[in-house]
């Protein structure tokens, strides 16, 4: 999985996905998800085009992020973070979104929510 992630890097923005690879599951029950990620969504649309790419600090991930934020669900985020240090070594694009993750715990839990939020927005 990591190596698919290195390949992606050069092109796409992989921290929300490694941010969601480290995550525990499930870190967040779904009755406190769903309707999260519902006015996550309401906000998305309320910007314009929903489907348009999003934004590591844009505000529908910003509100996903603040609502659901708790320390010990940063810490488990972080936690696994470290963990795959090990196996990212070698793939320079992991290793890099690996290192700017973990100097900021509050950055890689909006990569999370921002994950969580692109998984929402993916058609069944």
């Amino acid at each position: 999985m990591l190596q698919m992630l290195d390949e992606a890097g050069a092109e796409a923005d992989v921290r929300p996905a490694l941010a969601l690879l480290a995550a525990p599951e499930p870190l967040i029950e779904p009755d406190e998800l769903t309707p999260a990620l519902r006015r996550a969504m309401l906000l998305l649309a309320a910007g314009g085009d929903p489907q348009r790419e999003l934004e590591l600090d844009g505000r529908a991930v910003s509100a996903l992020a603040a609502e659901l934020d708790r320390p010990g669900r940063r810490t488990e985020v972080s936690r696994g973070l470290e963990a795959l240090r090990e196996d990212a070594a070698g793939l320079a694009n992991v290793s890099s979104a690996l290192d700017e993750l973990l100097l900021d715990a509050g950055f890689a839990w909006r990569a999370y929510a921002c994950a969580l939020l692109a998984d929402e927005l993916e058609p069944d």
